[in-house]
């Protein structure tokens, strides 16, 4: 009879497991942990129930629980959690259930996350690493573009799921819109859910936190910028699909900022600003002022912030390149107006410890620039994760700029912060999908310093 028992349970638990695998559609994925808070982020079927608990490592006693409900009529569900109330430095574990009736105490954990250690004012500020790449195309053979598929090998997410880091930051074209998805709002809501939930990505989402900015196609068609007609529901897709602090201001662009040891990225919007490409750059020998990437707004913010900033790496990360002299592609020296106030701005104001970071050329590449006066100026680049490859040619065959790079090869960087204060040292390493180690790259604070 015990025997009998025993088996109806565990066929009950059985069904409530397979019930609630059902539901999900994908996740969780870890947003940022700071120093008393956490994100969550989960996607299930609309009309679903979910609860999330959460408890110090090693002691279930300590649980608590959130619950969030669904709507049946959206098309999708993704959910947010925001964990308050924490302590510092410490390591939690937590649980989703999806439609259970009854929510028993927590057994088991799928993920884990630590809180940030309050180091400032006294110790010197931690050693850390992130990830970083752009260019993540997932084939779906149904409506991609016939012949040899875009998509390479996704096994490079299970490679950077082993990697213990603080943080990936995503730099743009994190999944693509194609012909079936950019004239309608459905399609942009899809695409985001359909390439998000690819089994392969699953472990990687939640074995670090997750940020992200955007490029022209997860923004929408390539290439496009400001007059894309469906951009207010494009940004309301990606808040949706990503757990940044912050999202612009006042209802525009999805710039913000993430402030990690001693260390400030600026991340940039290069698409709801953005001018048409084929403008003019220049009227009568003068730099077009029409000509935007960025914007009067967002180029306020990042000018103030910079001023703000007291971090020996102050890292500007954008979509597009910056630099590049050499570039046939878009950068921001195709904007000379917003290039030139920007140049103009950290030599007057002697801003030190900046540099760029940016993906979407299919390529990795570090640029270096020489300036009359000032520290060199550099542009790291880290292109694609499985999106196609190519071969460096024509003018950037032998680019004189670029002092490291990867061609032909999917990869991912991993930018690592090191050494005491004042001898700050970044050094960048590039992996392939293996995470087998293809390059590094490094340099130090002191060499991102005005003379004295």
């Amino acid at each position: 009879m015990r025997s009998l028992f025993c088996r109806t349970l565990l066929l009950v638990f059985l069904f409530l497991s397979i019930t609630a695998h059902a539901q999900l559609v994908s996740g969780p994925m870890l947003g940022p942990v700071e120093l008393r808070t956490a994100k969550l982020w989960i996607e299930v079927k609309p009309g679903s129930d979910v609860v999330l608990q959460y408890w110090k490592k090693g002691d279930l006693n300590s649980y608590k629980s959130i619950q969030k409900k669904t709507n049946r009529d959206d098309w999708f569900s993704p959910v947010v959690f925001n964990v308050v109330g924490l302590e510092l430095n410490t390591t939690y574990e937590y649980q989703f259930h999806i439609n259970q009736k009854v929510i028993a105490k927590p057994t088991k954990a799928i993920g884990t996350f630590t809180t940030k250690e309050l180091w400032q004012w006294r110790k010197p500020a931690p050693d850390f690493s992130f990830l970083t790449g752009s260019c993540a195309y997932i084939n779906e053979p149904a409506v991609d573009r016939p012949g040899k598929p875009y998509g390479g090998d996704s096994s490079i997410f299970e490679s950077m799921a082993k990697e213990k880091v603080a943080f990936m930051l995503w730099m743009g074209d994190n999944w693509y819109t194609r012909d079936v998805d950019y004239y309608d709002e459905w399609g942009l809501w899809n695409r985001a859910s359909h390439d998000r939930s690819v089994p392969v990505l699953q472990n990687f989402l939640k074995s670090t936190s997750h940020y992200a900015m955007w490029d022209d196609h997860d923004y929408g068609p390539n290439d496009i910028g400001t007059n894309y007609i469906l951009k207010k529901t494009s940004r309301d897709v990606f808040t949706n699909y990503w757990l940044n602090t912050t999202y612009g201001m006042n209802g525009e662009g999805i710039y913000s900022m993430i402030s990690y040891g001693d260390v400030d990225i600026f991340m940039m919007d290069d698409r709801w600003w953005r001018s048409a490409d084929n403008m003019k750059d220049s009227i009568d020998g003068k730099p077009n002022p029409d000509k935007l990437m960025w914007g009067k707004q967002q180029l306020q913010w990042l000018k103030n912030s910079l001023l703000f900033s007291r971090a020996p790496f102050k890292i500007i990360a954008n979509g597009s390149q910056v630099l590049n002299p050499v570039s046939p592609f878009d950068k921001l020296l195709d904007c000379p107006a917003e290039y030139e106030e920007l140049m103009s701005f950290l030599q007057v104001n002697k801003i030190p410890g900046v540099l760029f970071m940016s993906g979407d050329r299919h390529h990795t590449e570090v640029i270096k620039v020489n300036r009359q006066g000032a520290y060199p100026l550099y542009d790291v680049t880290v292109s694609p994760l499985t999106a196609g490859t190519h071969k460096f040619g024509a003018a950037e065959a032998n680019n004189p700029y670029r002092v490291f790079g990867i061609d032909e090869k999917q990869n991912y960087g991993k930018f690592n912060f090191t050494g005491a204060r004042g001898q700050r040292k970044l050094t960048v390493e590039f992996f392939g999908v293996k995470g087998d180690k293809l390059g590094q790259w490094s340099v130090t604070e002191s060499e991102l310093k005005y003379q004295r």
